[in-house]
């Protein structure tokens, strides 16, 4: 690797099976970044034992044996476990290999700044600004209680689960729930001031409660809690995503005027209850977009309607509270905002989020499981037009 930020050297190859396992390697992703380990200066040595010559003329002949060098980005990588297996795996059933050795280093200084200059060339500071090509989508509710992050956390796995490259940003600072849910506790790797994002179920997620010990409370006003989620925005590497998802605490304070600051082209999920009370909060956390400049892009009704085995329906939390948010807010909004679906009551809902498995992908057929998939798919593959939007297009002679 050289010593210029943003280039590497790719390691020096001699024999077949040192080329021919660089090809494979360019399979193995580095669990964080996502990337190829072979992009990003990961690989430092790929070296083939070789028998000693007899003859003073003679290059030796290779035994087959590999010993791989991969840099870490840090001492202590949490996830080095996870790139070894990686590696081990990609070169199984290479032709000529009768084994293979991962030796782990660490990079030094100015190779983790050749990987910063990599990962943040071209890109701005804060990537979700306005012409930003990834959906945003704020999950937000009038009052606690009404399992907004359960419906965060489901939405973007089953929205990862359908290929989406997606991220998590926890910003009920508070109460944050999101790296249980996610069934997560790992931590996330800084490379000097930029931060590395921990996946779970196939999503990048970042959260207070990663940098805190589980139990502690967080005391901070305003300012604090505007700085936290303005490093969770513009610190973290979060890579090209399709969709961005923000789990926003109850209300209308802090964090959602801050969100709506710092992601200017987010649209609003509102989380309600069929309970005509909760909709009428929900309803004003809704109406916060009139304010922000922000579009409501569709309801959420949870708790709803359950199902019984001997099939009698129990409206445990009454009815119609979903749709009277809708029909106010496309009232008072001045643009159509519909019910996206109404998630019934099912133990499986709270069991899978209590065991960290978020039921679309422990149980998607259940009743939650199937109706959370249903408005994930509508999500997904709602239309968006372009105008304004700066194309990463480059063009060619």
């Amino acid at each position: 690797m050289t010593d210029t930020p943003g280039t590497f050297d790719t390691p020096e190859l001699t024999t077949d099976l040192e080329r021919a396992a660089w090809v494979r390697l360019g399979s193995v992703l580095d669990p964080e970044i996502r990337r190829p380990v072979t992009e990003l200066g990961m690989v430092a040595s790929i070296t083939e034992s070789t028998e000693s010559p007899t003859d003073a003329t003679s290059t030796g002949t290779g035994t087959g044996h590999l010993t791989i060098g991969i840099r870490l980005t840090i001492a202590g990588c949490p996830l080095r476990d996870t790139i070894t297996q990686d590696v081990e795996r990609a070169l199984e059933g290479l032709d000529g290999c009768t084994g293979a050795e991962v030796v782990m280093a660490v990079m030094t200084a100015e190779q983790r700044a050749s990987l910063k200059e990599l990962l943040t060339a071209g890109r701005p500071k804060n990537q979700f600004e306005k012409g930003s090509l990834a959906r945003v989508y704020a999950v937000a509710s009038g009052k606690g209680g009404v399992g907004k992050s359960t419906v965060t956390a489901n939405l973007a796995t089953a929205l990862a689960d359908r290929g989406l490259s997606v991220g998590l940003v926890d910003a009920d600072i508070h109460g944050f729930s999101i790296p249980g849910l996610l069934g997560t506790t790992a931590k996330p790797t800084r490379v000097d001031e930029m931060i590395l994002p921990p996946v779970a179920q196939g999503v990048k997620v970042i959260s207070i409660g990663m940098f805190l010990d589980a139990d502690r409370p967080v005391a901070w006003r305003g300012p604090m809690l505007h700085r936290a989620l303005e490093q969770f925005v513009t610190d973290v590497y979060w890579g090209d995503l399709d969709v961005l998802l923000v789990d926003l605490p109850p209300g209308t304070g802090d964090i959602a005027i801050s969100a709506a600051q710092l992601l200017p082209t987010s649209e609003l999920l509102i989380v309600t209850t069929p309970q005509q009370a909760a909709a009428q909060v929900a309803a004003r956390a809704g109406e916060l977009a009139e304010q922000t400049g922000q579009q409501v892009a569709g309801v959420i009704e949870n708790m709803a309607a359950m199902t019984l085995p001997d099939g009698t329906v129990l409206d445990l939390f009454g009815s119609g509270g979903g749709q009277t948010v809708a029909d106010r807010l496309t009232g008072s909004l001045d643009h159509p905002v519909p019910l996206l679906g109404s998630v019934p009551l099912d133990p499986l809902l709270r069991a899978d989020g209590d065991g960290g498995t978020p039921v679309v992908l422990e149980h998607p057929d259940s009743a939650a499981g199937t109706e959370l998939r249903r408005i994930a798919d509508s999500l997904a593959v709602r239309p968006r037009g372009l105008s304004g939007l700066k194309l990463p297009v480059t063009p060619r002679d």
